[in-house]
């Protein structure tokens, strides 16, 4: 099993900057891959980025690139999200998510484990 836990959420105005964290524990070899996903009330789960355990790929869906950063802190077993430059549109529940694939990391499918969600809201 791994446990993700979600943290950093708020209210925001639109072009500030807030950080997410999620920290992560439990079985190490069935998280090679952790990621972001956000969703608002009645869509999908929408990918935002994803970085590798191993080697720090990073991977960030078009409309965040540029203004999003993802990270790891391999010691302390958590992965940041750095969001800068936010719009309303960015409003959303935010999921930290792992991996053991590290392919297709844009795929909520791809996914074993997910955490509780932490909201989001950027006002106009």
């Amino acid at each position: 099993q791994v446990q993700l836990v979600e943290s950093g959420g708020g209210l925001v105005q639109a072009g500030g900057s807030l950080t997410l964290s999620c920290a992560a524990s439990g079985r190490t070899f069935s998280r090679n891959a952790m990621g972001w996903f956000r969703q608002t009330p009645g869509k999908e789960r929408d990918f935002v980025a994803a970085i590798r355990w191993s080697g720090g790929n990073t991977y960030y869906a078009d409309s965040v690139k540029g203004r999003f950063t993802i990270s790891r802190d391999n010691g302390k077993n958590t992965v940041t999200l750095q969001m800068n430059s936010l719009k309303p549109e960015d409003t959303a529940v935010y999921y930290c998510a792992s991996s053991v694939s590290i392919i297709n990391l844009n795929r909520a499918n791809t996914y074993n484990y997910w955490g509780q969600g932490t909201q989001v809201t950027v006002s106009s």
